[in-house]
């Protein structure tokens, strides 16, 4: 039987407008940004370390942000860094009792950068933070002492010193105490810490980053994307 040609052009058309549709949809999915954010995602305490502020952080919680996380859930918190750690330890407690209370979680995860890990390991260890915290991150933190700190004078500068008081008595007993998951990230190239291995924890997912530069730890896109990772598992 000979096929009518105007039925065949008709047909071709709309099987033309068929086939593109999908292949528009799919385009624009991939084009779309992909949220990393879940409901059940919890909040970030970022703590920032010696000589510093909250505004250390503008790049990983804006990065945090396009993935995400809204800004009610990222507080980039300033603190005295010239005082003791201990001291520092009590302000984070209640920082993260504000945190929660503002957006209704039970639980933060806390990231932090250099002396920033000191503080709150403290407070997660020996000051109950421990069952309040999902996530604990350090970067570049001078978990077992810097001799970078033997040119500084501040209360907080001379616990980071190797062998402080304070030290001995983080690091006594379980370095990583059940209840946080830990980790670290050290780079080789980290002229603050000395020596490199001070970053490590026991128990920890410790992980070697890129040659970087002490203040870079924070703004790196490999590391931004396996922090946000770490704390989202």
């Amino acid at each position: 039987m000979k096929k009518n040609p105007l039925v065949i052009a008709v047909a071709s058309t709309l099987l033309g407008l068929v086939t593109a549709v999908p292949a528009d949809a799919a385009e624009e999915a991939a084009a779309a940004p992909v949220s990393s954010f879940r409901p059940g995602s919890n909040p970030i305490l970022f703590v920032h370390g010696y000589s510093s502020s909250g505004s250390y952080w503008n790049t990983m919680a804006d990065r945090f942000r396009a993935d995400g996380w809204p800004s009610t859930h990222l507080r980039q918190w300033s603190y005295d860094w010239r005082q003791s750690n201990a001291t520092t330890a009590r302000e984070v407690a209640a920082e993260v009792d504000r945190l929660l209370a503002e957006t209704g979680a039970s639980r933060v995860d806390v990231v932090t950068h250099s002396m920033g890990g000191l503080s709150s390991r403290h407070w997660t260890k020996s000051l109950g933070g421990g069952g309040k915290t999902d996530a604990w991150v350090s970067l570049g933190g001078p978990n077992h002492g810097t001799d970078a700190a033997n040119s500084c004078y501040d209360a907080s500068c001379t616990e980071m010193r190797i062998g402080s008081a304070f030290l001995t008595a983080l690091n006594s007993g379980d370095e990583t105490p059940e209840g946080p998951r830990h980790a670290t990230w050290w780079s080789p190239c980290d002229t603050f810490i000395n020596p490199d291995s001070s970053v490590a924890l026991s128990g920890a997912a410790n992980t070697r980053t890129a040659c970087l530069g002490h203040s870079a730890l924070g703004s790196d896109p490999v590391v931004y994307g396996q922090v946000r990772d770490f704390v989202n598992a």
